[in-house]
This record gives C-alpha cells, structure tokens and sequence, in this order.
C-alpha cells in the first residue's frame, strides 16, 4: 500500500486547492484506490467481499484475497466513487453508459457513466460519484454527510 496526493483522512478536511489523498492497495492482477474524504460508507464493499475488504485488518484493503474481476466488480458498486480500480495492464473501469443522475430523497445525486466532474480544485474523469444537494458539504461538489441532504445512510439497494 502506498499513500499518494496531499491532505488528512478526514472527510471535512476544508482546504479547497489540495489535491485529493489517495490510498493504494497493489495487488498482483489488480490495484485498488481508495479516496477516504469521499467514503459515505455504503459499505458495498465490505459487504460484497469481506476477504478483501476487512474493517478489522491491516491493511483494510487485500487485493489478493480474490480474483482481480470479483474484485473489480465489487469495486464497481461503490457510489460514491471513493473506491476505484485499474487492472495490471492498465485497464481502468469502464463507465456505465447510458450516463444516469439519481436524485435520492434526501437530495442527493447519485450519478453514474462517463462524468467530467468540475469544482474549484479543477476538473476529474470520474465513473461514480455521489454529488451534494445542499451546498453544504465541505468536499464540493462531493457529498461528505456534513449537511442536511445527507440525513440517511445508504440503503444497499440505493447505491446501485
């Protein structure tokens, strides 16, 4: 595991111009990412494949524990984008297609597909991200649960 990029782990961290912390799991048919002030802890993961992505472990993130394509899969169900992937040959995840934006009750925007995604710090490629609906999140445009759009967990059935 390597640490890449600048800033804390804390989803509420305010500097606007940092780029993003990302965390680097290395495995041998697979490297996962992981983006901790984007986590809104669905828990897809660790529900989806618990040998690979264990709370309890260091590091919480085992690529190997798994074939890199159930890997990959699960990856795939994180809505808000905190976790990614990208294969050993450089393959990085497809975008849905059709492009989907999902307005959950509490405000939210779930959006999925081939996304530019622009905000102060400039702009991002993206295939999943959860956008917040209030304004008040500290991680613009990023939901990060500080404000009332945010009121609700994810239902498992909500982060698809």
């Amino acid at each position: 595991m390597t640490d890449r990029g600048t800033g804390t782990d804390t989803a509420t961290d305010p500097v606007p111009d940092e780029a993003p912390k990302l965390k680097e799991y290395d495995g041998e048919g697979i490297t996962v990412t992981f983006e901790p002030r984007r986590c809104l802890h669905a828990a897809e993961c660790v529900h989806g494949l618990p040998s690979v992505f264990d709370l309890a472990k260091r590091p919480w993130v085992r690529p190997d524990e798994a074939a890199p394509e159930l890997v990959a899969e699960v990856v795939r169900r994180c809505p808000s984008g905190a976790l990614r992937y990208h294969l050993a040959d450089d393959t990085a995840e497809p975008p849905d297609s059709p492009t989907t934006v999902r307005r959950m009750p509490d405000g939210r925007l779930v959006v999925r597909g081939d996304l530019l995604v622009r905000s102060d710090r400039g702009e991002r490629h993206e295939t999943r991200a959860v956008l917040c609906g209030c304004g008040a999140s500290g991680n613009q445009p990023y939901c990060d649960h500080s404000g009332p759009c945010a009121g609700g967990d994810f239902d498992r059935a909500d982060a698809r």
